[in-house]
């Protein structure tokens, strides 16, 4: 039995990245391209520039990272007074209100899946880069899992929009949302971003390689 991998690259297929309808490849002309028969969309072997665009959306992440943690996410005003709350301090308030499990979700998806996004994608790309042979299967549902939660992050803008609804209701209290609110919706939609940008079929390109 042969050992050669066999790939839609190598079988001369490409995977439109809007609808996923496999389509053949041919023979183009210079300055040509391949579109889906499908929805019309160009058909590339890779996503173009994914490492460099992957690389740039997960580096400025991580800087908006730290405001988002550090800098309040809102202010609860009632009756003329309130102080700013941070993620981690939202959170210690719900523990000092034994609300364990709504503090662990939140806990849970403000801080522990971003970053762990974060630092999955990182580890993605360096393996990428690399040229990394380790586990090529395992790599790719780890990628997948990984797309298929981020939007999860989410939870607190969701919460802050809510509570603000709701507030607006009565006279007793006001919420404003803080400048921590912006920074955390921007990495969660910048790292949403750098998962879609990422090509999971690099990891592959190396299989193909001779050792």
């Amino acid at each position: 039995m042969s050992d050669v991998l066999t790939t839609a690259a190598r079988a001369s297929l490409l995977n439109c990245h809007t609808c996923h309808r496999l389509s053949m490849a041919r023979r183009l002309s210079v300055g040509c391209h391949a579109v889906c028969s499908r929805c019309g969309a160009v058909l590339h072997y890779r996503k173009p520039n994914s490492l460099a665009r992957t690389w740039a959306l997960t580096l400025a992440a991580y800087i908006l990272y730290i405001p988002a943690n550090l800098l309040p996410i809102m202010t609860v005003i009632s009756y003329g007074e309130g102080a700013p709350d941070t993620i981690m301090s939202g959170v210690k308030h719900l523990i000092e209100a034994e609300m364990y499990p709504i503090a662990l979700l939140v806990f849970f998806a403000s801080i522990i899946v971003p970053m762990a996004k974060l630092i999955t994608v990182t580890c993605l790309l360096i393996s990428v880069q690399k040229k990394s042979r380790w586990r090529p299967k395992d790599r790719t549902v780890l990628y997948r899992v990984t797309e298929g939660i981020g939007r999860w992050s989410m939870l607190d803008i969701f919460m802050i929009a809510i509570l603000a609804a709701l507030v607006k209701l009565g006279s007793i209290a006001t919420i404003e949302p803080g400048a921590g609110a912006i920074s955390f919706a921007a990495v969660v939609i910048i790292t949403m971003f750098a998962a879609m940008s990422f090509d999971p079929r690099l990891i592959w390109d190396a299989m193909e390689e001779k050792r």
